[in-house]
Protein backbone atom coordinates (compact mmCIF):
# COMPACT_ATOMS: atom_id res chain seq x y z
CA UNK A 1 0.00 0.00 0.00
CA UNK A 2 1.34 3.32 -0.61
CA UNK A 3 1.69 6.15 1.94
CA UNK A 4 -1.35 8.21 1.66
CA UNK A 5 0.52 11.82 0.73
CA UNK A 6 -2.18 14.39 2.79
CA UNK A 7 -1.77 13.17 6.48
CA UNK A 8 -1.37 16.12 8.96
CA UNK A 9 0.18 15.70 12.17
CA UNK A 10 -3.04 16.04 14.05
CA UNK A 11 -4.27 13.06 11.74
CA UNK A 12 -1.60 10.39 12.54
CA UNK A 13 -1.61 11.45 16.05
CA UNK A 14 -5.60 11.11 16.07
CA UNK A 15 -5.04 7.48 13.79
CA UNK A 16 -2.35 6.08 16.53
CA UNK A 17 -5.18 7.03 19.42
CA UNK A 18 -6.47 3.68 17.92
CA UNK A 19 -3.42 1.93 19.00
CA UNK A 20 -3.43 3.00 22.64
CA UNK A 21 -1.27 6.72 22.39
CA UNK A 22 -1.76 9.21 24.03
CA UNK A 23 -0.75 13.00 23.63
CA UNK A 24 2.09 13.26 26.95
CA UNK A 25 3.42 16.77 26.02
CA UNK A 26 3.57 19.40 23.44
CA UNK A 27 6.45 21.45 22.96
CA UNK A 28 6.36 23.98 20.06
CA UNK A 29 5.23 22.61 17.06
CA UNK A 30 5.79 18.85 17.90
CA UNK A 31 3.94 16.36 20.20
CA UNK A 32 4.85 13.68 22.32
CA UNK A 33 2.48 9.90 22.35
CA UNK A 34 2.28 7.79 24.56
CA UNK A 35 1.67 3.98 24.46
CA UNK A 36 2.00 1.38 27.01
CA UNK A 37 0.28 -1.11 24.89
CA UNK A 38 3.31 -4.07 24.72
CA UNK A 39 5.69 -1.97 27.00
CA UNK A 40 6.45 1.56 26.90
CA UNK A 41 6.87 3.44 23.57
CA UNK A 42 7.17 7.10 22.44
CA UNK A 43 7.00 8.58 19.21
CA UNK A 44 7.14 12.65 18.64
CA UNK A 45 5.16 13.83 15.58
CA UNK A 46 5.53 17.43 13.65
CA UNK A 47 2.20 19.52 13.93
CA UNK A 48 2.67 20.05 9.97
CA UNK A 49 -0.30 20.64 7.90
CA UNK A 50 1.00 17.60 5.78
CA UNK A 51 3.91 15.78 6.64
CA UNK A 52 6.72 14.60 4.07
CA UNK A 53 6.53 11.13 3.00
CA UNK A 54 10.09 10.22 4.54
CA UNK A 55 8.86 11.75 7.93
CA UNK A 56 5.90 9.82 7.77
CA UNK A 57 7.60 6.26 6.91
CA UNK A 58 10.31 6.71 9.82
CA UNK A 59 7.23 7.38 12.16
CA UNK A 60 5.05 4.17 10.93
CA UNK A 61 8.05 2.42 10.40
CA UNK A 62 9.28 3.29 14.30
CA UNK A 63 5.59 2.20 16.05
CA UNK A 64 5.53 -1.25 13.47
CA UNK A 65 8.65 -2.26 14.74
CA UNK A 66 6.83 -0.96 18.29
CA UNK A 67 4.43 -3.54 17.34
CA UNK A 68 5.94 -6.48 15.68
CA UNK A 69 3.91 -5.36 12.27
CA UNK A 70 5.06 -4.54 8.83
CA UNK A 71 5.07 -1.17 7.81
CA UNK A 72 2.19 -1.99 5.09
CA UNK A 73 0.13 -4.21 8.10
CA UNK A 74 0.03 -1.09 9.63
CA UNK A 75 -0.30 1.82 7.14
CA UNK A 76 -3.71 -0.81 6.40
CA UNK A 77 -4.57 -0.83 9.56
CA UNK A 78 -4.08 3.00 10.48
CA UNK A 79 -5.56 4.31 6.66
CA UNK A 80 -7.39 1.75 4.89
CA UNK A 81 -7.97 3.42 1.85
Amino acid sequence: MRLPRDVSGDDLAKALGDLGYRITRQSGSHLRLTTLERGEHHVTIPRHAALRVGTLSGLLGDVAQHFALSREELTEQLFGR
